[in-house]
């Protein structure tokens, strides 16, 4: 069975940059910006140092005290936050 990879620890860098060690052992400095580009819950992230830096680990991902949080999967795999895809469909064809 596979196992899911998470978030292990985190140490805060320049924002928008977070050293993410996971759960494989892997470590990496990831720009968030992407992720907290947008929505009301990441604006203190986004806006304010001091802030960007209250994130702690919970539920093996990246979270800050407003609730804020992103998918780990996303930060392991250097995904498209769902908000920030686009609808594959085009306007004028038919949802099945």
């Amino acid at each position: 069975m596979a196992q899911f990879i998470r978030v292990q620890s985190i140490e805060p860098l320049e924002p928008p940059v977070m050293r993410v060690r996971f759960t494989n052992g892997e470590q990496r400095d990831i720009n968030l910006a992407l992720y907290i580009a947008s929505g009301a819950i990441f604006e203190p992230v986004r806006n304010d140092a001091v802030y960007f830096r209250s994130a702690q680990v919970e539920g093996g991902t990246i979270a800050w005290p407003n609730g804020a949080d992103i998918d780990p999967d996303v930060l392991f795999y250097e995904g498209t936050p769902p908000w920030a895809q686009e609808d594959p469909i085009q306007p004028g064809q038919a949802h099945h």
